[in-house]
C-alpha cells in the first residue's frame, strides 16, 4: 500500500522529574498555578507524530511517505529517516521558522506536562495532497495532529478525491471546538484515540459514542495499560491487550508507535486484531527507549516477543509481512 502520514515534524527535548506532580498541585488555587520541578535529565530527540509514525512503519519494513512542513534546520533529520527508509520527498521547507519543538517533562508516575511550539508546522496548510496523489495513487493517508487549517484541507482532500483516510487528531483536541472535530472524522475509514481523547471527543462534538461510531468505519481506542479496543461498525468488538513489556523508561511516542504497527499490519492485508498487536508490542519498544525513534528491531526478537506476548498463530501470521532492517 502507498501511505501517506500528514502531521508534525518536531524536535522533542524530554526531561525527567524525580517526584510526581500531583504532589505540587492544589486544586483549589489551580487558577493562580506557578510551579517549578527540577529536571535531572535532558534527552534532546527526533519527533512529531507524522515523523515518529514514518520511522515505526519504515523500521517494519514499510516505505510511508512523510507529509508536513519543517525548518531549515530539517536537514539532518531528513537525513535520518531518510536512511531508515522513510520517503521525505513531501516535506515542506520554511525559509522563515524553525522546524516546531515539543518540550516535555516526565515524572515518576508517567505523567507529563508538555508545551508545544508549532514553528514551521503553521505552513503545512500550504501543502496539497493532489500532486502527490497524482504521482501514484494513494491507497491510505493518516491526518494527524498538525496545523488545524491543513488538517482540514488534507481531510477535505480525502473525501473530494476519494482516498481512505485515518482521522487521528491525538493532541490538537485539547484546543479544538465541537464543529471543527466533526469536520475531521466525518466519514473516516478509522478514527484513532486513546480513551481520554475519546471521552473528549464525545464531551466537544455532542455526539456519543453510537454517533461517533456511525461516522467512522473502524474506532480504535488505545487505553494504556488495558490495551486497546477496535470498534468497527456490524462487527463485534476487538480487545487486545498490551504486549509484555521489559521496563519503563519514558512514554513518549507510544501511541505514535501503536499507530505505526497499526497501519503495517493495515498494509498487510491483516485483521483488526493483528494489527492492535504489532501496533501494541511496537508501542512497548518506544516506553522501554528514551526517545521516539530510538529503538531497534531485531525480526527474530521482535517475532520472539510477539509469540510470548500473543501465541505463536499471531507471530506466524505476522512475519511473512514485516522486514525488520538494522540501519
Amino acid at each position: 500500500m502507498r501511505i501517506a502520514v500528514t502531521g508534525s515534524i518536531a524536535t522533542d527535548h524530554l526531561m525527567t522529574f524525580r517526584g510526581r506532580f500531583r504532589d505540587s498541585l492544589v486544586v483549589e488555587q489551580l487558577d493562580k498555578i506557578s510551579v517549578s520541578f527540577l529536571a535531572d535529565t535532558l534527552e534532546i530527540r527526533r519527533g512529531g507524530v507524522a515523523g515518529n509514525i514514518c520511522f515505526g512503519m519504515a523500521a517494519l519494513g514499510q516505505q510511508p511517505l512523510l507529509v508536513g512542513a519543517a525548518g531549515e534546520d530539517f536537514e539532518d533529520y531528513r537525513s535520518w529517516l531518510t536512511r531508515h527508509g522513510v520517503n521525505c520527498d513531501h516535506v515542506l521547507i520554511s525559509t522563515t521558522k524553525h522546524t516546531a519543538r515539543f518540550v516535555c517533562t516526565t515524572d515518576d508516575d508517567m505523567a507529563q506536562m508538555a508545551t508545544f511550539y508549532a514553528g514551521a508546522m503553521s505552513e503545512a496548510r500550504l501543502i496539497e495532497l493532489g500532486p502527490i496523489e497524482a504521482a501514484a495513487p494513494l491507497d491510505l493517508v493518516l491526518v494527524g495532529a498538525n496545523d488545524p487549517d491543513a488538517m482540514l484541507r488534507h481531510t477535505d482532500e480525502c473525501r473530494s478525491r476519494g482516498i481512505t483516510f485515518v482521522a487521528d487528531p491525538s493532541q490538537q483536541l485539547a484546543f479544538a471546538d465541537g464543529p471543527f472535530i466533526r469536520k475531521l472524522i466525518e466519514g473516516a475509514d478509522y478514527l484513532f484515540t486513546n480513551e481520554y481523547e475519546a471521552h473528549l471527543t464525545e464531551q466537544k462534538t455532542g455526539w456519543s459514542a453510537a454517533d461517533i461510531e456511525a461516522q467512522v468505519t473502524t474506532r480504535v481506542i488505545t487505553k494504556g495499560k488495558d490495551g486497546a479496543v477496535i470498534i468497527t461498525r456490524g462487527e463485534e468488538p476487538i480487545e487486545v491487550p498490551i504486549a509484555g513489556e521489559t521496563r519503563r523508561a519514558d512514554p513518549t511516542g507510544v501511541g505514535d508507535a501503536f499507530r505505526a504497527g497499526f497501519l503495517t499490519g493495515l498494509s498487510a492485508g491483516l485483521g483488526h486484531r493483528r494489527c492492535a498487536e504489532i501496533g501494541s508490542l511496537l508501542a512497548t519498544y518506544v516506553l522501554e527507549t528514551v526517545g521516539t525513534q530510538e529503538y531497534v528491531l531485531d525480526q527474530a526478537k521482535f517475532l520472539e516477543r510477539l509469540a510470548q506476548s500473543y501465541g505463536d498463530d499471531s507471530a506466524a501470521e505476522v512475519e511473512p509481512h514485516i522486514t525488520c532492517v538494522r540501519r
